[in-house]
């Protein structure tokens, strides 16, 4: 069943006397949209703080060092990164760094506000002994701040380490990456093998990939696979730009225009469908490493049967998706695909690359095709323009709940 993956010869430790969750990657990306990633870290953010019979921390690296906050503190961080509540003035240390935004010196000043305890770099171990109990329980699940000082610091402290590991992708796919990020990525994964007392996984396509690597670096750490939770977008029509959503049919793929997304196959199906093809609405910003891709869409500017729509609201985007006659993701290497799990569960039709994830994932939720085979993406392009679905159908996968994630990684941490 989703979210129930413990695996035998996991021994079940006791309940932690506290749980700390580094906020650190919530932090950094104050004020920016929020990607997959920074939504598990919220979400995990709300769990905590709903299971008052264990207290809750939290720990964020700034620029100045690490600040330690209560479950006050948390709860109104969580408050000003979902907007809830405002940010307050920058203060004098968050002034001095330069690269940051306004947003993110308001975010780090807020944080020292807000800090149960502070420390240089040197003292964490002691911050956190002096202010946690023994046998805590450190989640990251942001792929932020894992260094050999904070896992050390946790151990330290007499704490335990789980991390959860969302993707292995940039060890896969180099090629992919932007440049200079593929051996930090390499060293966190390798310390996560070497420190971490229990891995948490999105998948077990992921788990698989993961240990791989482990393997071969000489430990494979405790690991259990808990799918991800997804709340069901809520459309909101009025977010939209004037001339979206274009008319119908239309076909919708969501993602930032980076390789792994593998949009110059949805072009190459375009061009060969001719003027005839349906509408392409391209949901995302531009990436990294796509030259070639993003000068092929600034040549199509002129032609309205590709339409590149980025800053879109989640509403905006929801609604754009919930509109289209499919969706269509032939992403060439994925760690859980969180965008066509949320196209179906707002019912619309879902084409996939036929990655092993994806089908773990979703199942028969979606329709999946190689994209060694164009002529059949097209063949079901065409067919699912001709016959477009029900208007305001019910969502047909409602599956993945935060409740089961929770309900097998809380038991274990």
């Amino acid at each position: 069943m989703p979210g129930d993956g413990t695996r035998p010869g996991i021994t079940t430790p006791e309940r932690p006397t506290a749980r700390l969750l580094d906020l650190t990657r919530s932090l950094r990306r104050a004020g920016r949209v929020a990607t997959g990633v920074d939504r598990v870290e919220l979400a995990y953010g709300d769990a905590l703080l709903s299971d008052e019979s264990v207290p809750v921390f939290g720990l964020a690296r700034t620029a100045f060092g690490y600040v330690l906050l209560d479950a006050s503190g948390v709860r109104k961080f969580i408050e000003r990164l979902t907007g809830r509540e405002e940010w307050g003035a920058p203060d004098l240390l968050s002034r001095l760094p330069r690269g940051r935004s306004n947003l993110q010196r308001r975010a780090e000043a807020d944080l020292r506000r807000l800090a149960l305890a502070r420390a240089v770099p040197g003292r964490l171990a002691r911050m956190l002994s002096r202010n946690l109990p023994q046998d805590y329980a450190y989640l990251n699940v942001g792929h932020s701040n894992i260094t050999d000082r904070v896992f050390g610091a946790v151990h330290a402290s007499a704490g335990r380490i789980a991390v959860l590991v969302h993707d292995v992708i940039p060890l896969e796919h180099p090629d992919f990456q932007r440049p200079g990020t593929v051996s930090p990525f390499r060293d966190k994964v390798q310390r996560v093998a070497q420190d971490a007392d229990l891995v948490i996984y999105n998948s077990a396509d992921t788990r698989k990939r993961a240990e791989t690597f482990m393997r071969g670096w000489g430990r494979v750490p405790p690991a259990l696979v808990a799918y991800l939770g997804v709340v069901r977008p809520i459309p909101v029509p009025v977010d939209l730009p004037p001339h979206l959503p274009p008319e119908q049919p239309y076909f919708v793929t969501v993602g930032t225009i980076e390789p792994r997304k593998n949009h110059a196959f949805l072009l190459d199906l375009w061009e060969q469908m001719g003027p005839s093809a349906p509408r392409l609405v391209i949901c995302g910003n531009r990436g990294w490493n796509n030259a070639a891709v993003f000068a092929r869409l600034d040549a199509l500017r002129a032609d309205d049967r590709v339409i590149e729509a980025q800053g879109l609201s989640d509403g905006a985007v929801a609604a754009l998706v919930q509109g289209a006659a499919g969706t269509l993701f032939p992403s060439l290497s994925e760690g859980f695909g969180l965008p066509p799990v949320e196209s179906a569960a707002l019912g619309t039709r879902v084409l996939c690359n036929d990655l092993e994830v994806l089908k773990e994932v979703l199942g028969v939720k979606a329709h999946f095709l190689s994209v060694a085979e164009p002529r059949l993406w097209i063949n079901t392009i065409e067919n699912w323009a001709s016959n477009p679905p029900e208007t305001h159908q019910p969502a047909v996968y409602d599956d993945l709940k935060w409740d089961s994630h929770f309900k097998t990684v809380l038991r274990l941490t």
